[in-house]
């Protein structure tokens, strides 16, 4: 078993192109002995967004605080805190938080190759 706080996990600036005003803390990952999903911890602070993307895996989130946007490009939808979403693999996504302090929310993905960086493999 292991059993943490977030607020002990180092929180990294996102640095893929064109996020902004992003942290992400990945709470749970292979380097804990996580064999199958992994959870991380994004806050979106006022401004900040995560563009439009897509990946050949799920995603299912957990808004914690704050209200912001989710997007597909077509459709947007608000979100406040306990709204969850389940985004399907390849389908288009991206956040915005125009006006709340921090848009915080829990995302966990599978543990597959290439969606995992070196750091929290446990290599």
């Amino acid at each position: 078993m292991f059993v943490g706080h977030y607020k002990d996990i180092e929180e990294k600036e996102v640095t893929i192109e064109g996020v902004e005003n992003t942290t992400i803390r990945w709470l749970i990952s292979p380097k804990i002995g996580a064999k199958n999903f992994a959870m991380r911890y994004f806050v979106i602070k006022k401004g900040g967004k995560i563009p439009i993307h897509q990946h050949d895996w799920e995603h299912e989130i957990f808004v914690v605080k704050g209200e912001g946007y989710i997007t597909d490009g077509r459709k947007t939808v608000k979100v406040v805190p306990g709204s969850f979403l389940y985004i399907p693999p390849n389908e288009p996504h991206g956040y915005e938080n125009p006006d709340s302090e921090t848009l915080e929310f829990l995302c966990l993905i599978p543990v597959k190759e290439g969606n995992i960086p070196p750091e929290e493999r446990g290599e």
